[in-house]
């Protein structure tokens, strides 16, 4: 019997793919890569560019709301950050907007899978963000949620900072979303799903 998996993506301008001229982002890429023989799957792109995780804590529920059915597997993706940075929130309210996010989301039903925040070129934003990626995977391990470190493993990687610097220093292009893409796909995303990626 085919599974029937809904999936809903709220985050901010990583999660729209914003600056890839192919307009896949690493959603699309990933998605592209989910194997489907078995599941009918129905993906949504809730992102909103400058989205911190108080804009996705305040909007989420209504948003999603719309899209997930009763009878399927309803899932949710979380991928924010980077605006925290931007806008100035505490880390202590960071944490507790991805905890009341993640919290809310397995008292509704739903199985929540994070994707944290890729690296800037900019020092100083990187500096800042560094304790959000620790915070956000501190409250994921704490609660067994799926995290995907975006930020480690591409602070020194340069094919990233090359990608960065052709744009706008803070989204990457094809190759960077590319990048994206194979840190979700390989950080839990098949089994999360219970298909299996190549």
């Amino acid at each position: 019997m085919t599974r029937e998996l809904r999936l809903c993506v709220v985050g901010d301008s990583f999660a729209t793919g914003y600056g890839d001229p192919k307009a896949l982002g690493w959603v699309g890429r990933v998605v592209a890569r989910t194997p489907v023989d078995e599941v009918d799957l129905t993906v949504y792109n809730l992102g909103v560019r400058g989205d911190s995780s108080a804009d996705v804590l305040t909007r989420w529920r209504d948003e999603t709301g719309r899209r997930f059915v009763a009878g399927a597997e309803n899932r949710l993706v979380v991928a924010v950050g980077r605006n925290d940075v931007h806008q100035g929130l505490s880390l202590a309210r960071t944490r507790l907007n991805l905890a009341n996010v993640v919290d809310d989301a397995v008292t509704g039903g739903l199985q929540p899978f994070v994707v944290g925040p890729p690296p800037s070129l900019d020092t100083a934003v990187n500096e800042r963000l560094q304790p959000v990626v620790a915070a956000q995977q501190d409250v994921c391990a704490r609660r067994s949620v799926p995290y995907v470190d975006c930020f480690t493993p591409l602070t020194t990687h340069e094919q990233w900072h090359a990608d960065l610097a052709a744009g706008d220093g803070d989204h990457p292009g094809q190759a960077g979303y590319g990048l994206l893409a194979w840190l979700v796909l390989h950080g839990g995303w098949g089994a999360w799903l219970g298909v299996g990626t190549d």
